[in-house]
């Protein structure tokens, strides 16, 4: 005779305190992302503030672990691994809201044929995210240092190209100047993103110092810089001079 296997008893305990175990595993997890997630945002402020004010090379990540309260001096290695991650991590943290403002000046512009509306969307993003922050900023400042250093530069080439909204505003430029000559259009496009990121750098550095400013506001300084380089994009080309053989 054969004996029948009877089915494993349920116990309801176990299960319980396997799903306890569960949720309390989950809730762990959660409280850790959090406590990550706070810990890279304060080495972010503190990197920020740090390079703006001295420099990306003259600050250590030591020091960065310290503004940022972390008694671990390898935090920053940890969180972001080389310096040139952090200051690509830096410029991500704004670019989000940067390209959010810049996506909805081009809704309002369409197909325009007018530069100023163009050269409005390509200015105004950063002081609006500027002006949003509220005082003190260091983005700006920061911007400025890592422009000085062609490797750290190439990173912030590199996050714009990554924009969208931003090339469709330089194909929007080259649009409303067809007659420019490409070198022209390229060189002027570099003194307008000089123009732009040092005003804007100084505009910070002042108001930080609690400094008098040309302009009253962000907004004030923005519309400043839309003038200046609208009227570099359409100032006049002087043709080369053949040079004389003497």
């Amino acid at each position: 005779m054969l004996l029948r296997r009877l089915p494993p008893r349920y116990d309801s305990t176990a299960e319980r305190r396997r799903g306890e175990r569960k949720a309390t595993m989950a809730a762990d997890r959660a409280v850790r992302a959090e406590q990550v997630s706070a810990t890279r945002e304060l080495i972010l402020t503190a990197a920020e503030r740090l390079f703006a004010e001295r420099g990306v090379y003259a600050v250590s990540n030591r020091q960065v672990s310290e503004a940022a309260g972390q008694g671990n001096n390898t935090a920053v290695g940890y969180h972001f691994g080389t310096k040139a991650d952090l200051v690509r991590a830096i410029i991500r943290k704004h670019a989000a809201r940067i390209e959010e403002i810049r996506v909805r000046l081009l809704a309002g512009i369409g197909d325009s044929t007018d530069v100023r509306d163009w050269v409005d969307c390509l200015v105004r993003p950063v002081p609006e995210h500027l002006a949003a922050l509220g005082s003190p900023t260091w983005y700006a400042r920061f911007c400025a240092q890592v422009a000085t250093d062609p490797a750290l530069h190439q990173i912030m080439v590199e996050e714009s190209l990554a924009s969208p909204s931003l090339r469709q505003i330089v194909e929007g430029v080259r649009r409303c100047l067809p007659e420019l000559p490409a070198e022209v259009r390229a060189e002027r496009g570099e003194m307008a993103r000089h123009l732009i990121l040092h005003v804007s750098a100084e505009r910070e550095r002042a108001l930080a110092d609690n400094s008098p400013t040309p302009r009253a506001s962000w907004q004030a300084a923005a519309s400043g810089l839309v003038d200046a380089v609208v009227g570099m994009w359409l100032a006049p080309v002087t043709p080369e001079r053949p040079q004389q053989i003497t």
